[in-house]
């Protein structure tokens, strides 16, 4: 894949993850508890954790425009979901109750990472 169309599938895809953290998490976790929701439930955690990937969704929104200018956002993205989605691999390995999160969010988190990480413009040449 060249880089302009390795851009072209960033700008989608940028659209997509910002999409899915603006509108697709509350849903989720509202219907598909098993995989989204900790329990017991926690609703100032969750409003924290809606309000945190809101932005984020909006700014990967904004770097959808020019992802060359945002490498360190998405790079953000890519590590912090690794990050996010091991611990909470970890949690529910440990916790019977949290299983559910193995077939939910944790490989939507990693998913995501591998997908941006991919797409990421290669080369070492600094950009102007």
């Amino acid at each position: 894949m060249d880089g302009t169309q390795r851009e072209k599938y960033l700008r989608i895809a940028l659209v997509l993850v910002g999409l899915l953290f603006i509108f697709g998490l509350y849903p989720l976790i509202s219907q598909w508890q098993s995989g989204w929701r900790w329990q017991p439930v926690q609703y100032e955690f969750e409003f924290m954790m809606l309000g945190v990937y809101g932005t984020l969704g909006v700014f990967l929104l904004i770097a959808s425009r020019n992802p060359k200018s945002h490498k360190s956002l998405i790079w953000f993205t890519v590590w912090s979901s690794i990050v996010h989605g091991a611990i909470m691999g970890v949690e529910a390995v440990i916790d019977p109750v949290e299983r559910g999160h193995l077939a939910g969010d944790v490989p939507a988190l990693f998913l995501i990472a591998i997908v941006l990480a991919l797409l990421m413009p290669r080369g070492t040449k600094a950009e102007t």
